[in-house]
C-alpha cells in the first residue's frame, strides 16, 4: 500500500511538473532565431527542468518531493541534502547565488549527493530539529536517519549557512559523505 501510495505521489508530481512546462511554453511567445543544441541537447543528458533547479544549480538532478528523496536515498545509498528556502527571502537568495557559484559544492551535489530544495516545510519534525527558519540545509543518510549532528556555525540555528559559510557548507557536506561509508 505505501508503495502503491509512493508511486501515485510521484506521478502526480511529475504530470502536475509537465503541465506547468506545458503552461509557461503556451505563455512565452516563439523565438524565431534558431540556435544550436545546447550541451544537455546534443549528448541526449537528462536534466532536470529549470524549476526544479530553481536557481540552486541546473546541473544537478533534482527530485520533487521529500518522499522520493528518501526512496531515492535509500536505493541509491547516497545522502539526501535537503534545502530548505523560501523564494522571497533575501537571505535565501544570497546563499542560493553562493551555493550555484561554487564550484566544488556544486560537483559534491551533482555527484555524490540526492539533491532536493524545498519552498514549502514538510510535515516531518525531523527536519526542523531546533526551529523552523529558511534558509536551512538538513542532511539525511541511507539509513534514513536526519544528521542533526552535522551543523553550521550559528548556536540559534544551527542548520543556516550565509554566503561566506561555502567552506562550512562544504566541509559539512564532506563529513556527510565519510559517515555514510563508514556507517554503512
Amino acid at each position: 500500500m505505501a508503495r502503491l501510495s509512493l508511486f501515485f505521489l510521484v506521478l502526480l508530481a511529475a504530470v502536475s511538473s509537465c503541465l506547468a512546462r506545458g503552461h509557461q511554453k503556451t505563455l512565452t511567445p516563439p523565438q524565431k532565431t534558431a540556435s544550436p543544441p545546447s550541451k544537455q541537447e546534443s549528448s541526449g543528458e537528462k536534466k532536470c527542468p529549470p524549476s526544479l533547479s530553481r536557481g540552486w544549480g541546473d546541473d544537478i538532478d533534482w527530485i520533487q518531493t521529500y518522499e522520493e528523496g528518501l526512496h531515492k536515498t535509500r536505493k541509491t545509498n547516497k545522502p539526501l541534502m535537503v534545502i530548505h528556502h523560501l523564494e522571497d527571502c533575501q537571505y535565501s537568495q544570497a546563499l542560493k547565488k553562493a551555493f550555484a557559484e561554487n564550484e566544488e559544492i556544486q560537483k559534491m551535489a551533482k555527484e555524490d549527493f540526492i539533491m532536493l530544495n524545498l519552498v514549502f516545510e514538510t510535515n516531518d519534525d525531523n527536519l526542523r530539529p531546533d526551529q523552523q527558519y529558511v534558509p536551512r540545509i538538513i542532511f539525511i543518510d541511507p539509513s534514513l536517519t536526519v544528521r542533526a549532528d552535522i551543523t553550521g556555525k550559528y548556536d540559534n540555528r544551527k542548520y543556516t549557512y550565509e554566503p561566506q559559510d561555502m567552506d562550512i557548507l562544504a566541509a559539512n557536506m564532506k563529513t556527510a559523505r565519510k559517515l555514510l561509508k563508514i556507517d554503512l
